[in-house]
């Protein structure tokens, strides 16, 4: 098969199975169970793959964000799925398996805009801008699109959970792609 047609029902089969899946990430198992397994699911992959392929990325778009720690000053790195925001960069959504408290990731980009993204294996620079509360339901909107549903985890947790932007100045951006 031609690679652009495998590439097209690649797409149409991956918008299939995350129909499928996400209401399963919106149960009280999956909620319960994800926090713990999938980071161990996580660094068994990363090293299998060299750091080149992260579990959420078999479905969708997905990153490692290294950021510094608000507090401590200490590097952190957490895997995220991101959504492009159609003018080169990425949206994250600090949902935190819908948990009451925000993940600290989000408490490092606050103190700390500058980071780093791993996509696909190589590592860019990134500057974190909080969605402005203007623009969120929009965000929402797209992020659902990638991943429908996703917006619950803000309604179950009981907080409005911090979205952001992440821009690069690297050309071609990371974050262009698959929706």
């Amino acid at each position: 098969m031609h690679r652009l047609g495998r590439l097209a029902v690649t797409d149409r089969v991956l918008r299939m199975l995350r129909r499928v899946l996400a209401p399963v990430s919106r149960t009280r198992w999956f909620r319960r169970v994800g926090p713990r397994a999938l980071p161990v699911a996580e660094r068994v992959v990363q090293r299998l793959t060299g750091g080149r392929l992260i579990v959420s990325g078999i479905l969708v778009p997905s990153l490692v964000l290294h950021t510094t720690g608000a507090r401590s000053g200490q590097p952190r790195r957490s895997e995220l799925m991101y959504t492009p925001d159609g003018r080169g960069g990425a949206i994250v959504a600090g949902t935190s398996f819908a948990r009451e408290a925000h993940p600290g990731w989000t408490a490092n980009l606050a103190a700390h805009p500058d980071a780093e993204a791993v996509v696909r294996g190589r590592r860019y620079r990134v500057r974190a801008e909080r969605i402005p509360d203007a623009e969120r339901d929009a965000v929402w909107a797209r992020i659902e699109r990638q991943w429908p549903g996703y917006r619950q985890y803000e309604r179950d947790s009981g907080r409005t959970v911090r979205l952001f932007r992440l821009a690069t100045d690297a050309v071609p951006s990371p974050f262009d792609g698959r929706l």
